[in-house]
This record gives structure tokens, sequence and C-alpha cells, in this order.
């Protein structure tokens, strides 16, 4: 009985050293419902709000703001545009010519990218690495629904599902959490793909309710709302916020700068 008991646990040691880096896989940062959130990507990170969440900008915040951040028990969501190139970062040369397209509307230093490239989809990877080793529990891709837009290629819709899908898989596989950026026309398909949502003045564009289906996931949508109204109409804010509680929403009222320069919550 020794000689076969022994082995066996042998063995189920070696599977279970085989397969530990599978399930650790799985360990990346999921967000409940009603998680409460800062966001601000430009200026000096405030650090002092009791949230749950910050999301702050991947090539701007150092690892040692990240680690402040999470030794104060909050998590860190990492923001890139993963559908834009921008001239100012770090990697901008990374790029290939062909890839660019035309000029973001009221952003003259942004150009659509072709996000069907190789090339790109490298520089976004190398991009997801570089928010797994600054220790980002998460990131925030932005411009993930250009296909509903004059960029100067031909893609579709399906091609956006595929890239999306594509970013959501190799964060995944780097142990970082996901978040779905301004995509209402897509939320309902990619709700099983991503770990939360990022939305821009939903309620202002009646957009709020194609993210339901990721509460019902149990996943939060983490909404920003910019209408000056909502910071100088405290009943309008209300009126607002009473939706948002309803439908489960994470929403602030910020500068559309996102630079702190106030900051308004819908929490109960």
């Amino acid at each position: 009985m020794r000689t076969v008991f022994f082995p066996f646990i042998a063995f189920c040691l070696l599977l279970s050293l085989f397969f530990a880096p599978l399930y650790a896989a799985n360990d990346w940062y999921r967000p409940p419902v009603g998680a409460t959130w800062h966001w601000q990507l430009d200026g000096e990170v405030n650090e002092s709000y009791d949230v749950a969440i910050y999301d702050i900008d991947l090539f701007d915040s150092s690892v040692e703001l990240i680690q402040r951040l999470q030794a104060s028990g909050k998590k860190v969501i990492c923001y890139f545009s993963a559908g834009s190139y921008e001239d100012w970062r770090p990697d901008a040369t990374d790029f290939s010519e062909q890839d660019l397209g035309k000029t973001l509307k009221g952003w003259d230093d942004e150009r659509w990218l072709d996000i069907r490239s190789s090339q790109v989809r490298d520089v976004m990877v190398r991009r997801l690495n570089l928010a797994a080793e600054k220790g980002c529990d998460g990131v925030e891709p932005d411009n993930v629904d250009s296909y509903r837009t004059n960029t100067g290629f031909s893609f579709r819709a399906n091609d956006q599902l595929d890239y999306n899908r594509f970013l959501a898989t190799q964060a995944h596989q780097l142990g970082l959490g996901i978040g779905l950026k301004n995509n209402p026309d897509q939320a309902r398909l990619l709700s099983s793909d991503f770990d939360f949502a990022v939305t821009e003045q939903c309620f202002e564009y009646s957009e709020c309710r194609s993210y339901s289906g990721l509460i019902q996931a149990g996943k939060p949508v983490l909404n920003a709302e910019y209408r000056r109204i909502y910071v100088d109409d405290e009943s309008e804010r209300n009126s607002m916020c009473k939706q948002s509680q309803r439908l489960a929403f994470s929403t602030l009222v910020l500068p559309k700068t996102l630079d702190d320069q106030f900051r308004l919550s819908c929490e109960p």
C-alpha cells in the first residue's frame, strides 16, 4: 500500500506544479458592482480620496505612485489609448505611417490607428506588459469603438470585436483586469470578455442601458458625466444620480480635462 501511495502523492504534486500557472493566470482583478473610484489623467494625482479604485495614466504614473495607492488599500487601473496614435507618447515612433489614419475630432495631436495591423497589436502588447511591470491591477484601453468613426480605414464592427477581444485576452494572460471603454453598441457582445466598463456621458447621450449586461454579470460600470448643469444645479445632479443608483452604476461628475479641478460623486 505504501509503495503505491507515495508515488501517487508525488504524481499529484507534479500535476499541481504544472497547472499552477494556469490557475494563477485566472487570478486577475475583477472589481465588484458599485465599486467607488477616482479618475484623473492630468496633473499631480490627488491621492486623498477614500475609494476602491484609482484610474490613472499608464505612462505618466510612476511605480512609486502606484505602490503608494495600493499600500493604502486601493486598486490601480492604468489608462492608455489602444485605438489612437498620440505623438507625445514615448513609444510613438513604434508606429508605422501606414497605420496612422485621420486626426481625431477635437484632438489635433492624435490620429486613428489601423486596429487590424499586426504592428499596432505588437505595440499594444508592449503597453500591456508595461502595465504589468509597473504593477497595475488592471487597464483601461481607450478609443476601442473606432469602427463607428471615419478613421481613414475601412474596418468594420467584426474587426473591432476581434481587436477588443485580443486586448482582453492579452491583458488576462498577464494577470490584468480590463475595462471596456465607450462602446455601447458592442457592450452586450463583449460583456463576457471584459471585467468592467468605463463610460463617458452615458446619461447625457442616453446610452447607459446598453451596459446593463455587465451589471447583470456582476461587473461594474464606472461612468463620468461632464455637463456643467450637474455641477451648478444640485437638483439636476440629484436626479441624474438617482438614475445612476437605480442602474447600480458608479457615476462621477468631473471636469472633461480629468485634472481634479472638482469631483462630485453619486455615491449614496
